[in-house]
């Protein structure tokens, strides 16, 4: 007789819209304009995913040097530095934009505080693409990167009185709340966004996490090692008391050993984590427990973002 275990499923988990709509960008480019169409950087950063799109006919590269000028190039959920576009357009390429809409919001509003003559500064994990992204909308040395709590007494900004704040989308709730506390407390008149940069599905993902905490001995994230918004479930999971959190890409990741006789399970996956890969968790733990699954819902989520009109007009 199997061992009886519960798994908390937490909703909301899994695809965002920004993620949807990405997806759907490379899809809808595949079918307007055949295969190969390049796409500078993953489309989103899961590798299932990418490798579907791949099978496609999508050309995942790194740069836009990597593409030839003739075939359509579509720039990432993340967000590219203003230079990318416009050296597609010098090159006159066909591109489109996949950005997600929620880090185009945080992109204009660094351009908004930049043209009243303020300085930015930016909450988020050097090198990651967004991060790059939205740096790369405004002048070298316009942006000033804070990672940590820390890092907020090391930055000399030219003008300690002109200072506005943005974040990077996908960051903890809490421990961006510490450092805006700490920016605020170094500099009084730092301007900060009129609505919180950090989007509705990271936080909504953490809240769930957070809701499943106390129930659980384990808890099982699933999405990729590159995908900040999936490691921050992690870190909330273990935050919130979950002895053992894990980030894992799919059932083949489980380690079993470490989950030897426990009771209660938590699984979510991150933002760009597709169902098919939860579904294939709860399958294994199936085959191997006598299993009860309990879905804790902390949040209804109904946003939908357009795709470019680019890719609703006939070829």
């Amino acid at each position: 007789m199997a061992n009886p275990l519960t798994l908390y499923l937490a909703a909301p988990r899994g695809f965002c819209a920004g993620v949807d709509r990405a997806i759907k960008i490379v899809e809808m480019a595949l079918e307007k304009w055949g295969a190969p169409v390049f796409v500078r950087h993953e489309i989103v950063h899961n590798k299932f995913v990418v490798d579907g799109l791949r099978a496609k006919g999508a050309v995942f590269v790194e740069e836009l040097d990597d593409c030839p000028d003739d075939r359509p190039v579509i720039f990432s959920a993340h967000g590219v530095p203003k230079a990318v576009p416009a050296e597609a357009a010098r090159r006159e390429m066909v591109y489109v934009d996949a950005t997600c809409p929620l880090v185009s919001k945080v992109h204009i509003e660094a351009e908004r505080h930049h043209q009243t003559g303020l300085q930015m500064v930016m909450i988020g994990h050097a090198g990651h693409p967004e991060t790059l992204g939205t740096m790369g909308q405004l002048p070298e040395g316009e942006v000033l990167l804070v990672e940590t709590v820390a890092d907020v007494a090391e930055i000399a900004p030219r003008d300690p009185g002109k200072l506005a704040f943005i974040t990077q989308t996908t960051l903890s709730v809490d421990d961006t709340a510490d450092i805006v506390a700490a920016l605020k407390a170094r500099f009084p008149a730092i301007v900060g966004p009129h609505k919180e940069d950090i989007c509705y599905a990271t936080t909504n993902r953490q809240e769930a996490v957070k809701a499943i905490a106390p129930k659980i001995d384990a808890l099982l994230v699933i999405g990729a090692p590159n995908s900040s918004n999936s490691k921050r479930l992690v870190e909330v999971g273990r935050a919130a008391g979950c002895g053992y959190a894990q980030l894992v890409q799919r059932a083949a990741d489980i380690d079993w050993r470490a989950l030897d006789g426990i009771r209660a399970v938590g699984v979510t996956a991150g933002a760009s984590a597709p169902e098919v890969l939860v579904n294939e968790v709860i399958d294994a733990f199936r085959a191997r427990f006598d299993v009860a699954v309990d879905l804790v819902e902390t949040a209804q989520e109904n946003v939908e973002f357009k795709v470019p009109r680019v890719l609703r007009e006939p070829a």
